[in-house]
């Protein structure tokens, strides 16, 4: 495969300290007498004030990764690791209870449809009041200015008059105006992790530079640590310090944001990021990766790419390929790469 230019690290100074540890991650559901398989084997270390881009395809298993880490799934899923801690600390032993007061306070996520985040019976200002008082709680980062800096954010994710909104309902506003509300009572909450689950699909241009801006404000001002979940990979070469690919519900590789998207090495990488930069090359003809995703019930045995690899060799169908490291920090689910 011919590299592709390298883009720089966003961030080469990022801590590596860590603040989130995932080891063997695997989400199941149960569908009446079946029992699928969404994501399995997820291996993740976040540092503290790292961002980390999660993508792929839709259906490769992204958003159902943020929604196990912040156990915000339905009832008949079930999510087992080796390994899930926060700071040291284990989740698992957590009850439900103990868990969404940290899920409240140090954990927080932005989901791509912003709707069922609000009580709709609720105005803007009611929740904005609520976020303000859990913030208020936590002694070690909350100020006595914390009410003027809920209302800065709001006016930085473009709302240049919040008061105006602050008395309306959810469904007053709309869709784009909704999200930069639910992004800012986020930042106003002051969280460790943010999980940001597609959060700039339905909006325009403008409003999703602005958004972007936000979340390097988030990492830079607070240290946060963000999961930036996107299909676009454009975002996530301006965002983030490391890159996870997905596909069919494994982690097919991941490493620092420059070398992934600039010289990817899995075929499925490749083809994601080749796809990408020819979207800004005009007169070219857009090449797709050719097939489409396995189904959760029909994967094939070996390498789960193999059917739409340019590569594959028998040995390729023979068995899973394990994740190996190929650099620091960068490892790969190939027996492909030399």
């Amino acid at each position: 495969m011919t590299p592709l230019p390298a883009t720089q690290p966003l961030r080469p100074d990022v801590s590596r300290r860590k603040l989130i540890e995932v080891r063997n991650l695997v989400t199941r559901f149960k569908l009446g007498n079946l029992e699928v398989q969404a994501v399995r084997g997820i291996d993740l270390v976040i540092g503290e004030g790292e961002v980390l881009g999660v993508i792929g395809e839709s259906g490769s298993g992204k958003s159902v990764t943020g929604l196990s880490l912040l156990r915000l799934l339905p009832q008949n899923a079930e999510v087992t690791a080796d390994v899930l801690s926060f700071r040291g600390r284990p989740l698992a032993p957590l009850t439900e209870r103990e868990f969404r007061e940290l899920r409240g306070t140090h954990l927080a996520m932005v989901f791509q449809d912003p709707v069922g985040a609000f009580n709709p019976v609720k105005t803007i200002g009611w929740h904005l009041s609520r976020i303000i008082e859990r913030a208020k709680a936590r002694t070690d980062r909350a100020g006595s200015d914390l009410d003027q800096n809920a209302m800065s954010w709001l006016k930085d994710v473009g709302i240049p008059n919040p008061e105006r909104i602050l008395p309306q309902y959810p469904h007053q506003l709309s869709g784009g105006m909704l999200q930069r509300a639910l992004i800012a009572m986020v930042a106003a909450l002051q969280p460790d992790l943010l999980v940001a689950d597609e959060p700039t699909t339905n909006l325009d241009n403008i409003v999703e530079r602005q958004i972007i801006s936000l979340f390097r404000r988030l990492r830079e001002k607070l240290r946060a640590a963000i999961i930036f979940i996107t299909h676009d990979i454009s975002l996530a070469a301006g965002l983030c310090d490391t890159i996870c690919v997905m596909y069919a519900g494994e982690i097919v590789e991941t490493g620092p944001a420059a070398e992934i998207l600039g010289a990817p090495q899995h075929p499925y990488t490749f083809g994601l990021v080749a796809t990408s930069r020819q979207l800004d090359a005009r007169g070219e003809r857009l090449r797709e990766i050719a097939g489409e995703l396995p189904g959760a019930l029909s994967r094939p045995q070996g390498c789960l790419f193999a059917p739409r690899c340019g590569l594959v060799t028998e040995e390729c169908r023979a068995a899973p390929p394990p994740m190996r490291e190929i650099g620091r920090d960068h490892t790969i689910r190939c027996i492909r790469h030399a």
